[in-house]
C-alpha cells in the first residue's frame, strides 16, 4: 500500500474511525496589520471568525471532525472564538517564530489523540485570516484525498492560477515533515521533494489572505 493512500475506513488497529480534522493557524502577529488582526471587523464580526464558521458548517456536515486551533497565548479573544466554536485551543508562546512553530504545535497535539479517540488520517489546515474560505473547496479537497493517493492536496484558485492556495490538506504520512520547517515556511517548500506527491485541485474563485488594512478595506468593497 502507497504511505498516502487513506484507509477506507479504520486507522491504526482499534483507533476508532478514520477521520479529517481541521487544523486553523491562529497565532500570527499581524505586525503588517498593525496588532489585532484576527480581531479586526470583517462585515460586522471578527476576521478569525468567519474561518470558525467555515471550520464549523464542515463539522456538521461530517466532512470534518474535531480539530484543534494554534493561538497565540497571550490572545485571549481569539481563544475564546475558537473554544466557543468547539475546537481546542493549543497554545503558542513562541508566534514570533512563525508559522512553522504553529504547524508543528498543531500536529502534534492531533498525533496525541488519545487511544480510542477518532483516527486523525489527515488535517485540513487554514488560515485564520482568509475569511474567504469556502466550504465546497473544503469538501472537494476531503473528496480528493478520500480517492486519490497523494501527501498534499491543494486548490488552485482561478484569480491567482500561479499560485496553490489554502487551505491545504495533509495526509498523515507528511505531518512529521512539519519538524523540517522554519520560521514562516509551510509545506510548500517541502512539495518540491520527490518523495512527497503533491495534488493541485483547480477551483473557481479567489481566497486572498488579509495581511493589511488596505486587504480587508478592498474585501468590503462591492465590487469583489
Amino acid at each position: 500500500m502507497s504511505p498516502y493512500a487513506p484507509l477506507d475506513s479504520l486507522g491504526a488497529a482499534g483507533a476508532g474511525p478514520l477521520t479529517v480534522a481541521p487544523l486553523v493557524l491562529a497565532a500570527g502577529k499581524g505586525l503588517r496589520f498593525g496588532g489585532g488582526k484576527l480581531l479586526a471587523s470583517y462585515r460586522g464580526r471578527p476576521l478569525l471568525s468567519h474561518v470558525l464558521d467555515v471550520v464549523r458548517a464542515a463539522g456538521e456536515r461530517r466532512i470534518l471532525k474535531g480539530g484543534c486551533a494554534v493561538v497565540s497565548a497571550q490572545d485571549e479573544d481569539s481563544r475564546a472564538l475558537v473554544e466557543q466554536a468547539g475546537l481546542e485551543a493549543v497554545l503558542n508562546d513562541a508566534p514570533g517564530q512563525g508559522l512553522s512553530r504553529s504547524l508543528q504545535l498543531g500536529l502534534t497535539t492531533l498525533e496525541r489523540r488519545k487511544a480510542g479517540e477518532a483516527y486523525v488520517g489527515a488535517a485540513v489546515v487554514f488560515l485564520a485570516d482568509q475569511p474567504l474560505v469556502r466550504l465546497d473547496v473544503v469538501e472537494g479537497l476531503v473528496a480528493a484525498w478520500r480517492a486519490g493517493d497523494a501527501g498534499i492536496f491543494r486548490p488552485r484558485y482561478a484569480a491567482r492560477p500561479e499560485t496553490p492556495g489554502h487551505p491545504v490538506l495533509l495526509n498523515r504520512s507528511v505531518w512529521q515533515l512539519a519538524h523540517q520547517l522554519d520560521g514562516d515556511h509551510g509545506f510548500a517548500g517541502l512539495a518540491d521533494q520527490a518523495s512527497v506527491r503533491v495534488v493541485t485541485m483547480d477551483v473557481p474563485g479567489d481566497n486572498p489572505d488579509v495581511d493589511t488594512p488596505a486587504d480587508l478595506q478592498a474585501l468590503e468593497e462591492p465590487t469583489r
